[in-house]
């Protein structure tokens, strides 16, 4: 419909009642209160806090096995580069919360760059490209780091709850992102498996998978609302 069909639909359309506007304005305006903004920088801020201190509680429950073994190029090498995902991560979920707020890098894109940032940083610090209990050993490092990464989701997206998503979908796989990076950041403190192989399959899966959980969660809850009569209406 083009502006100025707009226009000749509200030329034609009867006057609305004085007294129902009237109605309307005193059940609404008592109500209203000012509110203070969304700071992206805050809730930003507060995701990141979230997936250190989950990263670190997970860790402190199974162990510090890996940070002891790390030489200190290593972990200048792979902590710095969780930081800066992390807050990208946190950047992107922050954006997909705030209506108008612009997006640097959308939550999929997002997913795909940390799909392949891991596995280059780990390539340049492990170079044991033995596959001993490859299968075993991984999917145990897998499970660790989504059960580590799930409270941590929960936890960001009750702060992000603050907001409204748009986009449900890009908010909950941002989400989901973040937290799967704080499973990561877990498995760097404690996993003590150096194989290269290792590390860069099934460290990274916990990203994509946490992800998806997330997206998908973000797809149902869009669904549930368009399904609600107050949304239909």
């Amino acid at each position: 419909m083009t502006d100025r069909e707009i226009d000749f639909a509200l030329a034609d359309s009867p006057p609305v009642d004085k007294a129902l506007l009237e109605k309307i304005s005193r059940r609404i305006l008592p109500n209203l209160a000012a509110v203070r903004p969304l700071s992206a920088r805050l809730l930003a801020a507060q995701l990141i806090a979230i997936a250190g201190v989950m990263a670190f509680a997970g860790a402190s429950q199974i162990g510090f096995n890996a940070i002891h073994r790390l030489t200190g190029g290593q972990a200048a090498l792979i902590f710095p580069a969780l930081a800066i995902l992390i807050w990208l991560a946190a950047a992107a979920a922050t954006a997909a919360m705030i209506p108008g707020a612009h997006q640097h890098l959308r939550p999929l894109p997002l997913i795909a760059l940390i799909c392949a940032a891991l596995p280059a940083i780990f390539a340049l610090i492990f170079r044991d490209y033995s596959t001993a209990r490859f299968l075993h050993q991984g999917i145990g490092c897998l499970k660790a780091g989504l059960m580590d990464g799930l409270p941590a989701g929960l936890v960001a997206w009750l702060v992000l709850r603050r907001g409204f998503a748009v986009d449900s979908a890009a908010a909950g796989a941002a989400t989901g992102a973040l937290a799967g990076l704080a499973g990561v950041l877990m498995l760097e403190l404690h996993c003590p498996i150096f194989e290269a192989p290792h590390v860069m399959v099934w460290h990274t899966a916990v990203i994509p998978a946490s992800g998806a959980v997330g997206w998908v969660i973000g797809v149902l809850s869009k669904m549930r609302a368009t399904q609600n009569p107050a949304y239909q209406s």
